[in-house]
């Protein structure tokens, strides 16, 4: 929309009030209803772009979008939250002209946002970016064990167990009593013994293929030993 343009909006029934009848300030709004808004864009501010910045501008720019992110993730919609960590990290990536307690924020915040898109990534089981994220802290912070657990879990979907299980035991060497990483623990062994049942199904079936003789060679065996033995003309 433009400045001074008026746009009539329709919204159905579930992205507005929904199955419940809603009172509002002018009407009383029926269950299931199709709800209209006339709307006028009177005025709007453009949101500056990240190299129009000064450096506390850029990591109050990476908080507004954390917080957005945080609000859609708690109502389940991963994608948009995941643009919006995306944004916030893409602030304060650069942060060579950054003093020292700015750069101190913007590594607080490039953990907790990236952090929060692996969690997305997972949700929207994208688990090779979840893994690339979880990387990107424990760049950071080696011992995170947020990073560590969420890897893991990445890692769990991947079948790469055997790193999935080192993610764990590091993450267990840190916090021993956590229950979340304790769980997960037991999800990998069950993973594991699953994987384990299916490799050997697998290879004994091969094995019984190799060993079974062909039905071929039998035959040409059996024709073999039923005919009778040569007369040698020189006797």
């Amino acid at each position: 929309m433009k400045k001074g343009e008026v746009a009539l909006l329709t919204i159905a029934p579930e992205y507005a009030f929904g199955s419940s009848e809603s009172k509002q300030e002018l009407a009383v709004v029926p269950p299931n209803s199709t709800v209209y808004y006339e709307v006028e864009l009177v005025s709007f501010v453009k949101e500056k772009e990240s190299w129009d910045m000064n450096t506390q501008e850029k990591i109050e720019g990476a908080v507004k979008k954390k917080e957005e992110g945080n609000v859609l993730f708690k109502s389940g919609k991963y994608a948009k939250a995941a643009k919006r960590y995306e944004k916030a990290a893409k602030y304060i990536e650069y942060d060579s002209s950054f003093s020292e307690e700015e750069k101190k924020q913007a590594k607080a915040l490039k953990v907790a946002c990236n952090l929060n898109n692996a969690a997305c990534k997972l949700k929207l089981k994208n688990y090779k970016e979840a893994e690339r994220l979880c990387t990107k802290v424990l760049d950071l912070e080696s011992s995170n064990v947020k990073a560590l657990y969420r890897r893991a879990q990445a890692y769990i979907e991947l079948t790469d167990l055997d790193l999935a299980e080192l993610d764990i035991k590091k993450a267990l060497e840190i916090d021993p009593d956590n229950r979340d990483v304790k769980l997960e623990y037991k999800t990998l062994k069950e993973k594991v013994k699953e994987y384990n049942r299916k490799e050997a199904k697998f290879y004994g079936n091969m094995f019984a293929k190799m060993s079974k003789p062909d039905s071929n060679d039998s035959n040409k065996q059996a024709s073999k030993d039923a005919e009778p033995m040569s007369i040698d003309s020189k006797a």
